[in-house]
């Protein structure tokens, strides 16, 4: 009888003991689920963005989602990117993704300034403020805030410099970009430069802001007029696409001007290259951090500018070397 009493003790302490050691946490973390919510609840921490940016090939765009991503990943925030490239209304399905995804708000750079709409209403409905990057969306109704560059400056000061060197005027390809708000301030800009100057504008053609079909086109104008004093291009890719049209054509009295101030513009202007001249430069960093910045604001109830245009100036042969060519302004 004792036996069987003793018996009974042990076992009733060996599953005491047993279950006392259940409530420790031993072994990796997934064998223990106190250790997956602490885990879980360190990688929500922060606000999660969403970022819809366009034109991957274009090194500028580039390096503004890069200053967007590490500035939040600097501050504990995450970022959820999309990109694409050529059509419209991915764009509107990608801002259906992120909403879905229950991004706080969204960094955007529209493709198209008009067709981005529906997407902005979606965002609206939805309550998620939208910090638009770059290229104005043309329902402004329906942003928090812009963030871009003076544009319109940036083309100014290419036509302010080209009459400087070409002072009695004389004939111009303008090479755009008509979806983009943006490269059509560059360009009007660049037009009230020289208006009034003695100077013809022979033609001009969208190129979808791509540097091969700027080449493509260029080499058109090429042969189709002898004389051509100038070749204004909305951003630096398409400069360098019309660069090595006139290159490979011997046109070595053609001055080409660019917009961005890329790392490879520059170093081509640090070779004092004979056909092009300047660029006039922006600085997607500055514009990347002050999208950040703006978009805490808004999520965290302070004061925010609704508008910031960050400073544009030329970059040329002669002052190139004070900007260097490694990385951007």
């Amino acid at each position: 009888m004792k036996k069987r009493v003793l018996s009974v003790l042990f076992t009733v302490l060996f599953i005491m003991m047993v279950l006392g050691g259940c409530k420790k946490n031993v072994g990796s973390p997934e064998d223990n689920a106190v250790s997956e919510t602490e885990e879980e609840t360190e990688e929500e921490e922060g606000y999660l963005f969403g970022y819809i940016g366009i034109d991957m090939k274009n090194p500028y765009f580039e390096t503004l989602e890069l200053s967007i991503q590490t500035e939040l990943q600097n501050q504990g925030h995450r970022l959820m990117i999309r990109n694409q490239e050529s059509d419209d209304d991915i764009q509107n399905q990608q801002i259906e993704e992120l909403i879905a995804e229950g991004v706080k708000a969204v960094f955007l750079c529209p493709m198209d300034s008009e067709k981005i709409t529906e997407g902005l209403e979606a965002l609206d409905e939805a309550g998620i403020p939208v910090i638009n990057v770059d290229t104005q969306v043309k329902e402004s109704s329906l942003i928090e805030a812009f963030i871009g560059s003076d544009n319109k400056n940036a083309g100014y000061v290419c036509g302010e410099d080209l009459k400087k060197r070409v002072p009695n005027g004389g004939k111009i390809i303008l090479l755009e970009c008509a979806s983009r708000n943006s490269v059509n301030q560059r360009i009007t800009g660049f037009e009230e430069a020289i208006m009034n100057s003695g100077f013809e504008v022979l033609n001009r053609v969208d190129v979808n802001g791509e540097k091969e079909e700027a080449k493509a086109r260029m080499k058109e104008f090429l042969a189709e007029y002898p004389e051509i004093d100038a070749v204004m291009c909305g951003n630096d890719p398409i400069a360098l696409g019309a660069l090595e049209a006139v290159e490979e054509a011997g046109r070595s009295e053609v001055l080409i001007y660019g917009v961005d101030g890329s790392p490879d513009v520059k170093k081509k202007l640090a070779e004092n290259n004979r056909n092009l001249v300047g660029t006039g430069a922006q600085s997607p960093i500055n514009i990347g951090k002050r999208a950040v910045e703006t978009a805490l604001a808004i999520l965290n109830g302070e004061d925010y500018e609704k508008e910031i245009y960050e400073e544009t100036f030329l970059i040329t042969r002669e002052n190139v070397e004070l900007y260097g060519t490694d990385g951007w302004q």
